[in-house]
């Protein structure tokens, strides 16, 4: 007996998960996103899982209430004519900095760091990351 359910789109995937992602910075609910798009928070749970289609008027009220333009929404897919499996320079880049602010750890990370006023703590807070991060290097041999 094989699955039939239907697995969602992956552009109407891909444009859910922006709205989750952009949601969560922006700290709001899916309530209050639901509130203002004149929706249940149990449709925008669809459109974040990619379960429904947004139509053009709600993602187009999903930008206003998100505060970015509607072409963000499309970030990091394809464009069209472009052929399948080729990526844009940056584009596997960008889909790990997605992943990634897509976790609460990613998240909350982003939201703290931009609390921290720009200039010599921003510098620290990232060189201890970056020392945090580098490949250690191997102990030099004695000299025989």
């Amino acid at each position: 007996m094989h699955d039939l359910r239907k697995q969602p789109d992956p552009v109407d995937a891909h444009v859910g998960s922006r709205i989750r992602m952009r949601r969560r910075v922006m700290g709001l609910s899916q309530e209050a996103l639901a509130d203002a798009l004149g929706l249940t928070f149990q449709q925008v749970q669809k459109y974040e899982c990619g379960v429904n289609r947004v139509s053009a008027s709600k993602l187009f009220g999903a930008a206003r209430v998100l505060q970015v333009p509607v072409r963000y929404f499309f970030d990091g897919l394809p464009q069209p004519g472009q052929p399948a499996g080729e990526a844009l320079p940056d584009e596997d880049a960008d889909g790990r900095v997605n992943a990634f602010l897509a976790t609460p750890e990613g998240l909350e990370l982003a939201r703290r760091f931009m609390m921290l006023p720009e200039g010599r703590w921003r510098r620290q807070v990232l060189e201890l990351v970056r020392a945090l991060t580098e490949e250690p290097q191997s102990e030099p041999e004695p000299a025989a």
